[in-house]
């Protein structure tokens, strides 16, 4: 039966994918260790992959999100869990967050269906289409990157989200890693000058935090300024307490070189 791969460095990725049946269908898993959502998801693809057979149809492979940056961001990673599904060096679907329901369709979609399904606990086929959302967070320092956990969260209805359950999502997004920055694009491809500067000092200080890129979501970028009290963009937080935009964090580690370093990557 098949078995889940743990990939360590990227030349080895690169060798795997190269050998790879053009013709089969390759599960690449993204997560990280300190994240809660991935210690179920290993499971799951570890149940998932021992129900198929070891006869070069399908493939699946871990990734270290953490230690593999580059492979990562190829793969435009946002959150972990992350699952990526290729076939003839395709991407043919992607699924982000933890809903094994989910994994198990989409898996299923393009290899087929597993044997011992029941045997192994595996839940159902997934029958509802409706996608849940999830906020694009990620984090990133440069050489090394620590992501935050996506947060499952229930398909939007179409009444107005309240502001109470507003308030209480971005109470949620705030702690969703020690420190959170929240900005206009992505660390790979900031939006602003202002959210360029700010990722460019965290990735000089080697600091680990997650992200949330605003432009995704507007009830996070218009609700976040009246939560915060803060109306401009981009926005730190550790241990979900605001610090301040760009000038307050730059003025921070021009008073305390020291600023966040208990969030730094060490440093050989």
């Amino acid at each position: 039966m098949a078995s889940v791969t743990e990939i360590t460095a990227d030349a080895d990725f690169a060798q795997f994918k190269s050998a790879f049946p053009q013709n089969a269908l390759l599960v690449t898993y993204f997560h990280a260790p300190w994240a809660a959502p991935c210690k179920q998801m290993t499971m799951v693809l570890e149940t998932l992959a021992s129900t198929y057979p070891a006869d070069g149809s399908i493939g699946f492979v871990s990734i270290n999100a953490e230690e593999l940056p580059e492979v990562s961001e190829m793969y435009d990673v946002t959150a972990v869990p992350y699952i990526v599904l290729e076939k003839g060096g395709q991407v043919v679907e992607t699924v982000s967050g933890s809903d094994a329901s989910k994994v198990r369709a989409a898996v299923e979609k393009f290899a087929g269906k597993g044997d011992n399904r029941g045997k192994l606990g595996l839940p159902p086929p997934q029958t509802v289409t409706k996608q849940a959302q999830e906020p694009p967070t990620a984090a990133a320092n440069g050489n090394l990157a620590g992501y935050a956990p996506s947060a499952q969260e229930p398909a939007s209805a179409p009444e107005q989200t309240s502001k109470e359950e507003l308030f209480e999502r971005l109470g949620g997004l705030v702690k969703a890693a020690p420190v959170m920055l929240f900005m206009k694009g992505t660390p790979s491809s900031p939006q602003c000058g202002f959210s360029r500067q700010l990722v460019g000092i965290l990735r000089e200080k080697g600091v680990r935090y997650g992200f949330f890129n605003i432009l995704a979501d507007d009830d996070v970028r218009q609700g976040l300024k009246e939560y915060a009290e803060w109306p401009t963009f981009p926005q730190l937080w550790v241990g979900g307490e605001l610090v301040g935009g760009l000038d307050i964090v730059r003025e921070e580690f021009e008073n305390d070189p020291d600023f966040l370093n208990e969030y730094a990557v060490a440093r050989s």
